[in-house]
């Protein structure tokens, strides 16, 4: 039997177990039919006993005769005649003290009826019940018979009617066809509804069997803990639908984080904003807790009906150090290739002016090139103490100089020096923006660029203006978008380095901005970096 059931369908479970549960319903509903259609029988039945028995008890004769010598032939008559023409099975008269003196069954006659039950009838009250009656079981009705005798009613005898208790066959015939009729109205009701019910559960489990059902669920939990990235799965009510070990880490959540509303979470602002949002979202940034984190968020849909959003959440703060290492690199490469094309320039002309023998030429060039330098150095240092910072400036200044630009470090500025995590930093943030600077005043037309410095002990703030036409107010908020440009993509990876120096900032607890104007009238980048050893930028 165990394996019959286990070889059906989920649909034909559910079928068997809805028509396992009408049966029972229909077995409750035939008893109970039964005993409500008994229980009328016998109140007819006795209505029609207590009828008859007032009939006779109202008779004169019996009145009159039933006290008397020869009770039974005077008194038979009327009471046979009153059995017949009312339908029942039985009709008696017994005397004060309850012995039958006549009766529609004369085997009966001079049996006692007093005893029992019908002791009441002897009394003077009427009574109504089941009795054993000539060895039969019958619904029997008394009442007294009185008779006027010196102004007063005087018990003489005790009338009675009884009709023979039905048997259970024979009370089945008298409620089958309603029951039969209701029967089966229910039973097509109940298999036209158990067929539904399994159509219904077999669309819904989109026809999985309950081990295949078990199986995916199984393959689904370990994916989702499997997986190092986060997933978190949010339904339309706001609620948190799934959740893997990696979210859970990530965004430091509790165990019981699935079921509540994303509202009641401790996430960063941002983060709710995103899981909470219907639009789809690709490659989002958002630091918190020392951590940037990238976040892609799609829709989840059933049927074409949406049921909520699934969102991935990636830790990608090792892989914003080691870019901003690698730009930090980059840079001081460039800047270093630039130099050496210059060297070359200038040893190339102090070959040729040794060649010609132009030695007060050549005491000249030697004289300005070095006094370049040590002015560019000096205008730097004398404001910048940190030797990675100062070293990019003096490098970058050189290299604006040689493509015809002007970069300069604002007076007033002043740089401390940093420790070896701030200073990375901050060269990361100065080098960007300063390129950033140099392209968009060399597109426009430009030729210059200030940069500002100021160190109060608590944070660093980089200011950088161009000359350039600035940013576009609409775009304002999308240049730090990894992978937004104004420029047209050639293939470098453009839209990379304000996207970078975004990042670094707010892993630090800080902040860039960007407005038009400033002394040169271009755009004004301003970013400022906390000192914070603890920060994994």
């Amino acid at each position: 039997m165990r394996s019959l059931w286990s070889r059906l369908t989920l649909a034909g479970q559910f079928l068997v177990f809805q028509m396992g549960v009408i049966a029972l319903v229909l077995v409750a509903v035939t008893v109970i039919s039964v005993r409500q259609a008994d229980v009328e029988l016998r109140n007819d039945q006795s209505d029609v006993t207590r009828q008859v028995a007032n009939q006779i008890g109202n008779l004169k004769v019996v009145q009159t005769e039933v006290d008397q010598v020869g009770a039974q032939r005077a008194v038979s008559p009327r009471v046979v005649d009153l059995q017949e023409s009312n339908l029942v099975d039985l009709t008696l008269v017994a005397d004060a003290d309850g012995v039958v003196v006549a009766s529609s069954d004369p085997t009966i006659v001079g049996a006692r009826v007093g005893d029992g039950d019908a002791a009441p009838a002897l009394d003077g009250r009427p009574w109504t019940g089941e009795q054993d009656v000539g060895g039969r079981r019958v619904l029997v009705s008394y009442r007294p018979v009185f008779r006027v005798a010196g102004g007063e009613f005087v018990q003489v005898g005790v009338a009675g009617a009884a009709v023979l208790a039905p048997t259970l066959g024979e009370r089945l015939p008298g409620v089958a066809r309603n029951t039969l009729l209701y029967l089966g109205i229910a039973a097509g009701l109940g298999v036209a509804g158990s067929y539904l019910l399994s159509r219904l559960v077999r669309r819904r489990t989109r026809g999985l069997e309950p081990a295949q059902i078990a199986t995916l669920a199984d393959h689904r939990e370990a994916l989702l803990h499997s997986i190092r990235e986060g997933v978190v799965g949010v339904g339309t009510d706001g609620r948190v639908t799934v959740l893997n070990d990696g979210a859970r880490d990530l965004l430091g959540l509790p165990a019981d984080a699935v079921g509540r509303h994303v509202d009641d979470l401790a996430l960063h602002p941002a983060l709710r904003s995103l899981l909470l949002s219907a639009e789809p979202a690709r490659d989002a940034v958002v630091v918190a807790d020392g951590k940037a984190l990238v976040v892609s968020r799609e829709t989840a849909a059933s049927e074409g009906r949406a049921i909520g959003t699934v969102t991935t959440v990636r830790d990608r703060t090792e892989l914003v150090t080691l870019q901003s290492q690698l730009d930090v690199s980059r840079s001081v490469t460039d800047t270093l290739r630039a130099q050496t094309h210059e060297h070359a320039n200038q040893l190339h002309t102090l070959s040729g002016l040794v060649q010609l023998e132009e030695y007060d030429e050549l005491r000249r060039l030697v004289g300005d090139l070095t006094r370049r330098r040590a002015e560019i150095s000096e205008a730097v240092t004398s404001m910048v103490d940190d030797p990675a910072v100062a070293a990019l400036l003096v490098a970058k200044t050189s290299s604006a100089l040689e493509s015809g630009q002007e970069l300069a470090l604002v007076p007033g500025s002043h740089l401390g020096r940093l420790s070896s995590a701030v200073s990375a930093a901050v060269t990361t943030v100065v080098g960007n923006l300063v390129d950033n600077a140099l392209h968009a005043s060399a597109d426009s037309g430009g030729r210059h660029v200030d940069v500002h410095l100021a160190d109060d002990g608590d944070e660093v703030v980089v200011e950088v203006n161009d000359d350039g036409a600035g940013v576009p107010e609409p775009d304002a908020d999308r240049v730090f978008e990894r992978g937004f440009s104004t420029k047209p993509d050639s293939g470098t990876g453009r839209g990379v380095g304000l996207s970078l120096v975004r990042v670094l900032c707010a892993s630090r607890g800080g902040s860039v901005t960007v407005e038009n104007g400033g002394e040169l009238g271009g755009a004004v980048f301003t970013a400022t970096l906390p000192h914070r050893e603890e920060a994994g930028a």
